[in-house]
């Protein structure tokens, strides 16, 4: 019989520990195994954070809103879980749910760069891939709808121009505000950027769509393209 050598989360390569992954990538990058690794901290004997995250949450069939809605005496069924950690578990997801409850809404009208960027922050600036999203908008500039349209890798992401429009006229939206992430934290927008924003204005134009903005948000920051007259 052959056993499986216990290697602690510690000993690691750095690049496969959840609390270095999550600084580097982001806490999207981590899968919900990972994220209960980093509240619990350590497992027990031959059994890592991970694993034991691993065992949590299957105990509970990977559904984090059944987790959500069970009591600390039920997460001490799993073992490894005492009162301590079924506690910080029980707070942390708590916390979580304040935080969504408490979330910032986003303005039913986008008639600025700072309603634009309010309307897509919560969306992107955390990410540690680049999306581009789409705010669809009626005459009075009041948010129809609010969509993903594509995202990529750490650099880039493609945008289909096509779908943008068919999607516009679906909606029956005659103004647009585009809007994608910058991971890296840059704030300048690339060439690129410059190039599809212009291509957006033009092919909006054949089918009277106005395209009011491009935002580029990162952490901490925004760049309007109206802003600076480059519309």
């Amino acid at each position: 019989m052959s056993f499986k050598k216990y290697l602690p989360i510690s000993l690691w390569d750095s690049a496969d520990q959840p609390r270095e992954k999550l600084d580097r990538l982001g806490p999207k990058s981590l899968s919900n195994a990972e994220l209960v690794a980093i509240i619990l901290q350590n497992g027990y004997t031959e059994v890592s954070a991970l694993d034991l995250g691993k065992q949590f949450l299957s105990h509970f069939d990977n559904n984090l809103n059944l987790v959500s809605k069970s009591s600390i005496h039920a997460y001490q069924k799993v073992k490894g879980i005492g009162k301590a950690k079924a506690a910080i578990l029980k707070a942390a997801l708590e916390l979580g749910k304040r935080s969504y409850t408490h979330k910032e809404q986003a303005p039913n009208y986008v008639n600025s760069s700072e309603s634009a960027y309010r309307t897509f922050k919560s969306s992107l600036e955390d990410l540690s891939r680049e999306e581009f999203w789409v705010a669809y908008l009626n005459n009075a500039h009041q948010l129809i709808k609010l969509e993903q349209l594509s995202k990529g890798g750490m650099t880039s992401t493609v945008v289909d121009i096509r779908v943008l429009l068919k999607r516009s006229i679906e909606l029956e939206a005659v103004a647009i505000v585009v809007a994608h992430n910058h991971p890296s934290g840059k704030l300048q927008p690339s060439m690129a950027d410059k190039n599809l924003t212009q291509k957006i204005v033009e092919a909006a134009k054949t089918m009277d769509i106005a395209l009011l903005d491009h935002i580029i948000i990162t952490p901490t920051n925004y760049f309007s393209f109206a802003d600076h007259s480059l519309l």
